[in-house]
C-alpha cells in the first residue's frame, strides 16, 4: 500500500512538472497580443487539464510555478503582471477543479468549465480596476471606459477558448495516461465516451469555433 501511494505521488508530480512545462511552452507557440499589457493564451486550458486530473490544488499550483516562469523570463509587465496572470490562471482552473472534484462527470466537466468561464472574466474585471492603473500609468476612469470594449470580451473569448480547449482534450489525455498507468483516478472513470459524452464533446468543438470566429472579428475590429 506504501508503494503503491509513492507511485502515485510521483505519477501526480511528473504530470504536474509536465503539464505546467507545457502550458509554459504554450506561451511561445499561442500567443496572441491584443494590448500592451493584453497577451491571449492558451496556457490555462493545460493547467486546468492538471486540475481536472488532481484537484484545485494541484491547478494552483500549476498556475504558480507557470505564472513566475513567466515572470523571470518573457513578461514584459513585471510583479504586476505576475499577479494578474497568477489570480487569472489559479481562478479558471480551482473553479473547475472544485467542482470536478465532487461531481465526476463529463457534465461536471462542463458545469465546471462554464464556471470558470465566468468566475475569472468577472474576477479580472475587478483585478484590472485594481491593479491596471498602477502599471500603465492610465487613470482608473479610462479603465472603467475600457471595460465593455476591451476587457469583458478579451477576458470572456479568453475564458470560452481555454475551455473549450481543456473539455476536448481533458477525456483522451486521461484515458491516455490511464492506460500508461501514470493517472491515480479511478477506473470507472475512463470507461468509453457514452453518446451523451459524445454530443457533449461535439458541442464544445461548435463552441470553440464559433468562439474562434468572435475572436477574430473583435481583433479586426481593434485595428
Amino acid at each position: 500500500m506504501q508503494k503503491t501511494t509513492k507511485k502515485i505521488n510521483l505519477n501526480q508530480l511528473v504530470i504536474t512538472a509536465l503539464l505546467s512545462a507545457l502550458a509554459y511552452l504554450s506561451l511561445f507557440v499561442t500567443p496572441i497580443h491584443v494590448a500592451n499589457f493584453l497577451t491571449l493564451d492558451m496556457k490555462d486550458a493545460i493547467m486546468t487539464i492538471g486540475a481536472l486530473l488532481y484537484g484545485p490544488v494541484t491547478g494552483a499550483a500549476m498556475a504558480l510555478i507557470t505564472s513566475t516562469l513567466e515572470l523571470v523570463t518573457i513578461s514584459g509587465t513585471g510583479f504586476y503582471g505576475w499577479i494578474m496572470n497568477f489570480v487569472s490562471s489559479a481562478v479558471f482552473c480551482c473553479a473547475a477543479g472544485i467542482i470536478y472534484k465532487y461531481r465526476r462527470s463529463m457534465s461536471g466537466a462542463v458545469i465546471g468549465l462554464s464556471v470558470s468561464v465566468v468566475s475569472m472574466t468577472a474576477v479580472m474585471m475587478v483585478m484590472n480596476l485594481l491593479i491596471t492603473p498602477l502599471y500603465t500609468g492610465m487613470p482608473r476612469s479610462a479603465i472603467v471606459d475600457m471595460i465593455p470594449t476591451l476587457l469583458l470580451p478579451f477576458n470572456l473569448l479568453k475564458g470560452i477558448l481555454n475551455a473549450g480547449i481543456a473539455l476536448l482534450l481533458y477525456k483522451p489525455l486521461s484515458t491516455a495516461l490511464h492506460k500508461t498507468n501514470l493517472s491515480a483516478t479511478n477506473v470507472q472513470n475512463h470507461k468509453p465516451q457514452s453518446l451523451k459524452n459524445t454530443i457533449i464533446v461535439t458541442l464544445a468543438a461548435v463552441v470553440l469555433i464559433v468562439a474562434s470566429v468572435l475572436l477574430l472579428l473583435w481583433l479586426s475590429a481593434q485595428h
